[in-house]
C-alpha cells in the first residue's frame, strides 16, 4: 500500500492511510474520489452510466456502411441486427417508433448505410448503434416493399385490367382526397372552375404524407363511401420525394381504394411517380391537374353537342322521309324491271305455245287444201264407214262451207279399193 504524508498543525508525522492485514482499521483519505479505493467503489451502474455519457457525448449521429446479419423482428416492433465488416461487427437496433421509416425490413446479407448514433446498452454494458435511418444500396428496399405488396395485390386480383371501371361522362359530385393545405386541391378546383363549373368538387382533407398518412387517408375514404354523393373520388397529392410519396404505397390503403362503390382516379405526385394506388385505381392520372381534367368534361364541349344533336333531331324526320323515298324509288325501279322481264317472258312463252296451237289447228290443215266433213249432228266424220249412199254431210273449206249429199263410199285398205260400202 502507498504512504502519504499528512500535516498536522502543531507536529510533524507520517500515518498509513490504510494499514495491513486482517482487521486493520480503513479510513478513506477525504479527498479520495470515487473509485479510487475499496471504500469508495464504483457500482456497475454508475459504471455502465460513466461508459454511456462518455460514448453519447464523443460521437455525434453519424452514417455507418456495413452488411447486415443475424437480423430478427422482435413481438414488439424493434429490429435488432448486426452490422458486419471486412473485421469487426457492430450491434444495432432499430426501434419500433422509426422503423416506419424505412419501407422494408432489410435481407440478410444486403448491404445497407444507416444513421445514428453509437450508445451504451445499461443492462449489459454493451456497445451498440441506434438506427434511426436505413438505406439499401440503389432502391433495394423500396423496390422489394414495392414488389411484396404489388404481389399479394396480384394474387388477389386487385391489379387485373379488366375489374377497373369507366369513369362517369357527366358526374355531379366529385370528392377530393388530399390535404387541405397543398396545392393539388388548388389546382384541381382551378380545372374545374375553367372545364365546368356546375360540378360540385368536395375536399375530404386527411394527410398524405408521414407515419400517420396511409390511416388518415383510409378514413378519408371511409368517410367518402359513407356519404355516399360521389359520383368519382380523386385521391392523391403533389410532387415530393419517394419518402412523402410513400404512404400512397401503403397495402391496406391500397384495398381500401380496391374496394369503392365508385370509381377512384389515382393522382399522386408526378408523371414518372408510380405507387400501388395508381395500380389499383380505376384511373391513374400523372398529376391532380390532369385528374381533374379527366374527371371533369368541357362544358362548352357539352353545350356544342346538344346542339349538334338538337339539329340532328330537329332533321332526323325529313332526313327519314326522304331516305324512305330513296328506298322506295328503289324498289319500284327494281319491281317494274322485274315485271317487264316476267311480262317479256311470259310472251315469249305465249308465243311459243300459239305457233304450237297454230300447227295443231285444223283451220291450218284446211288452209292446205283439206276438207273437213261433218254428220247432220255437226259431229266430224272420220271414217268412210259413218257414211251411206244419199246420206247429206257439211264440207268445211278454209274460206266457208258447203252441203252435199253422198252418192256412194269406197272403203281404201293397204292393199286398194275395197269396193263399195
Amino acid at each position: 500500500m502507498t504512504r502519504r504524508s499528512r500535516g498536522d498543525a502543531g507536529m510533524g508525522q507520517s500515518e498509513d492511510l490504510f494499514a495491513d492485514g486482517p482487521g486493520a482499521r480503513r479510513t478513506p483519505a477525504a479527498h479520495v474520489l470515487p473509485g479510487e479505493s475499496a471504500e469508495a467503489p464504483f457500482s456497475v451502474d454508475d459504471v455502465a452510466q460513466l461508459l454511456k455519457d462518455i460514448v453519447a457525448g464523443s460521437f455525434p449521429p453519424m452514417w455507418v456502411a456495413g452488411e447486415v446479419t443475424q437480423f430478427t423482428r422482435h413481438r414488439n416492433g424493434h429490429w435488432y441486427f448486426t452490422l458486419k465488416g471486412a473485421q469487426a461487427s457492430m450491434r444495432c437496433v432499430m426501434w419500433a417508433s422509426t422503423t416506419w421509416r424505412v419501407p422494408a425490413p432489410p435481407d440478410e446479407g444486403m448491404h445497407v448505410v444507416v444513421s445514428g448514433q453509437l450508445d451504451v446498452f445499461m443492462a449489459r454494458t454493451d456497445l451498440q448503434f441506434i438506427v434511426r435511418g436505413m438505406e439499401a444500396q440503389g432502391d433495394g428496399l423500396w423496390r422489394k416493399a414495392f414488389e411484396e405488396v404489388k404481389g399479394r395485390l396480384a394474387a388477389d386480383g386487385l391489379l387485373d385490367e379488366a375489374r377497373r371501371r369507366p369513369l362517369p361522362f357527366l358526374p355531379r359530385c366529385v370528392a377530393v382526397v388530399t390535404s387541405a393545405d397543398g396545392a393539388a386541391f388548388h389546382d384541381i378546383v382551378s380545372v374545374a372552375r375553367r372545364r365546368n363549373p356546375l360540378v360540385r368538387i368536395i375536399l375530404v382533407p386527411a394527410q398524405v404524407q408521414g407515419e400517420d398518412a396511409p390511416r388518415s387517408l383510409r378514413t378519408a375514404l371511409d368517410r367518402v363511401y359513407r356519404w355516399g354523393e360521389a359520383d368519382v373520388i380523386i385521391v392523391g397529392r403533389g410532387g415530393g420525394s419517394r419518402e412523402d410519396l410513400w404512404g400512397f404505397n401503403d397495402e391496406k390503403l391500397a384495398r381500401k381504394v380496391a374496394a369503392s362503390p365508385v370509381p377512384v382516379i389515382s393522382a399522386v405526385g408526378h408523371e414518372v411517380d408510380v405507387t400501388i394506388c395508381d395500380l389499383v385505381a380505376d384511373f391513374r392520372a400523372p398529376t391532380p391537374s390532369a385528374a381533374a381534367e379527366r374527371a371533369i368534361p368541357m362544358l362548352a364541349d357539352l353545350q356544342r353537342e346538344v346542339r349538334v344533336l338538337g339539329r340532328r333531331l330537329l332533321e332526323a324526320p325529313g332526313a327519314r322521309v326522304r331516305d324512305a323515298q330513296r328506298a322506295l324509288g328503289q324498289i319500284v325501279r327494281r319491281s317494274t324491271l322485274a315485271a317487264t322481264a316476267l311480262t317479256e317472258r311470259r310472251r315469249l312463252k305465249l308465243q311459243g305455245l300459239a305457233g304450237k296451237l297454230q300447227v295443231l289447228s285444223p283451220l291450218a290443215t284446211l288452209e292446205r287444201g283439206y276438207v273437213m266433213a261433218t254428220d247432220d249432228a255437226g259431229h266430224v266424220v272420220a271414217s268412210v264407214e259413218q257414211l251411206a249412199p244419199g246420206q247429206q254431210i257439211g264440207l268445211r273449206f278454209a274460206d266457208g262451207e258447203a252441203r252435199a249429199t253422198v252418192i256412194h263410199t269406197q272403203r281404201i285398205t293397204d292393199e286398194g279399193a275395197d269396193g263399195n260400202v
